[in-house]
């Protein structure tokens, strides 16, 4: 796969879509090998591998920084512990998942109001699944739950007084992942992991027909 022919906007894509729940690569392969990119394009090319093949990284990362800068205030890192779990809420993937477990836990209790967390059934077209499918949660649209939580982390953050402290930690999270993303060497794993996912991307989209 030719990283540079992928667009900004095709990657969010493929990070909303793709699956979170696989495990962050491990520390040693993380931190083995660094070079500076040749040119630019090449430094376009890996940064795009690599903001999708160490995505978990990255991820688990920025929310470190996020917790180490509020050791102090309580309050502010549940306040980040939520804005995480929102912006994993936009992953259909993670979506998906926390949706069907919350709904077996529920199941275990009541089954009635299970069957309510349900999502409606997927409207077909002409024999086909329409392709402007919504994504549900508990039985109600993302949309819901991510406007809901985030209101509710708006006035944490605001209460904890750690806007400042907020945006001073993301800057560096987003700072070292950037850094990272530019200056680790993509290697043969990355490369076979993109192939495997395009092989799957093709597997479904053959399925659904």
């Amino acid at each position: 796969m030719d990283w540079g022919t992928v667009t900004t906007e095709d990657l969010i894509e493929a990070l909303r879509e793709v699956d979170w729940s696989s495990p962050p690569r491990p520390f040693n392969e993380f931190f083995s090998r660094f070079t500076a990119p040749r040119s630019v394009n090449k430094w376009n090319s890996r940064i795009k591998c690599n903001l999708y093949y160490y995505r978990t990284n990255y991820f688990i990362m920025i929310v470190f920084i996020l917790g180490l800068g509020f050791l102090r205030r309580p309050l502010a890192i549940v306040a980040a512990m939520l804005t995480a779990l929102t912006i994993a809420f936009l992953n259909d993937s993670f979506a998906g998942t926390f949706s069907e477990k919350v709904t077996r836990t529920v199941r275990r209790f009541s089954p009635h109001m299970a069957a309510k967390m349900r999502p409606p059934l997927t409207p077909v077209i002409r024999g086909r699944p329409s392709s402007k499918r919504t994504i549900y949660i508990c039985g109600k649209p993302r949309w819901v739950f991510v406007s809901l939580f985030s209101i509710v982390t708006f006035f944490l953050w605001f209460i904890s007084c750690g806007l400042l402290t907020l945006l001073w930690a993301l800057t560096i999270g987003l700072l070292a992942t950037v850094l990272h993303a530019s200056f680790r060497t993509p290697n043969l794993k990355a490369r076979l992991n993109t192939f495997r996912e395009e092989f799957r991307a093709v597997w479904r989209n053959y399925s659904e027909l």
